[in-house]
């Protein structure tokens, strides 16, 4: 039942975009989307194979310009320098790795000759809990396989490294549209048959994550095409999200700040006179409630310019100026 109630709210909706007839019976409604969708995306997505000194690998990739320009994520190319790309119409090329970023796990390849029609890429800020989506990629080696389930979880974080570097990526989609092993750099797709994730994990039996696809996404693949890396600012600080005292939270309406646990000596932080047991509660005039935020801003044009931060420190407010350094490669 869960399934015919959904259909018919999707069909409502694929009717203005993927052309579905509508007082379709629900269920052929749920099909037709789920067939158009994969149509549209099924030519966009290439098998991958991979060769490295620790042996081979596969996954998925998806062409997203007229180019051959393709996004997958940074595990599934990690170590390799090129690889070979296979079509749904048995067309195979080679590729390059024009540029990968573990801490986002994105990576941009390049095909040489015969590519594919560009998918387009949507917003996955725009989704909400419920909503269809369907998964296209090559689990177990099973080319141009396609599932269907509905966005089951938003704003999911899971940790990414890079050598000693450790960063969440956030706004991760959780999904219960089958994922296995192959799928890692797919698409997933919302009913207009727009990409809005990278697909890069399986945590569990039905429960299968996402890379969003949305403005801090496009900003590192356009870095990715741009440099071949990205850049990222450094402040020098660990820190743990902590209720702030009751008082201030009703105050300012804020619950969280990020308690202050390490600091890095030499670095921005500790130059700027940001001590252990601080509570960082806002950067750059935002709300600070979760390591996240203050990792949306450390990005290239955060290097080298001023950062106001407020922090709590026995119970007084105190403002605080570091100038983030380049975080060095690993």
């Amino acid at each position: 039942m869960r399934w015919i109630r959904y259909a018919q709210g999707e069909a409502r909706h694929a009717s203005r975009v993927a052309g579905v007839v509508t007082g379709m019976d629900p269920l052929d409604a749920y099909s037709h989307v789920v067939t158009t969708v994969a149509a549209r995306i099924l030519p966009s997505v290439a098998a991958l194979t991979v060769r490295t000194p620790r042996g081979a690998g596969a996954g998925s990739g998806v062409v997203f310009t007229d180019d051959g320009f393709l996004l997958t994520n940074s595990h599934v190319v990690a170590g390799a320098t090129g690889g070979t790309a296979e079509f749904g119409d048995g067309n195979e090329s080679r590729f390059d790795v024009v540029g990968r970023d573990p801490l986002a796990d994105l990576a941009v390849l390049r095909v040489h000759g015969a590519s594919a029609p560009p998918a387009v890429l949507g917003d996955a800020d725009q989704l909400k809990i419920g909503q269809l989506v369907v998964a296209v990629g090559n689990p177990m080696g099973l080319a141009g396989s396609v599932t269907a389930g509905v966005v089951s979880g938003l704003g999911r974080s899971i940790p990414t490294r890079d050598g000693r570097t450790v960063r969440l990526i956030d706004n991760v989609i959780q999904t219960d549209a089958a994922l296995n092993p192959g799928n890692s750099g797919g698409a997933l797709a919302n009913a207009a048959g727009e990409v809005v994730g990278i697909n890069t994990a399986v945590a569990g039996y039905g429960l299968g994550l996402a890379v969003p696809v949305n403005a801090p996404t496009r900003y590192i693949v356009s870095e990715l095409l741009s440099n071949g890396r990205v850049r990222r600012a450094y402040l020098g600080v660990a820190s743990v999200p902590v209720p702030l005292p009751p008082p201030v939270a009703a105050r300012t309406g804020q619950r969280l700040g990020l308690r202050v646990v390490e600091v890095v000596p030499g670095s921005p932080a500790g130059v700027a006179g940001i001590y252990l047991g601080d509570v960082i509660v806002s950067a750059a005039g935002k709300p600070v409630e979760g390591v996240q935020t203050l990792q949306r801003l450390m990005l290239g044009p955060a290097i080298g310019t001023r950062l106001q931060l407020t922090v709590l420190r026995r119970g007084a407010y105190v403002d605080v100026v570091a100038v983030p350094s380049e975080l060095a490669p690993a």
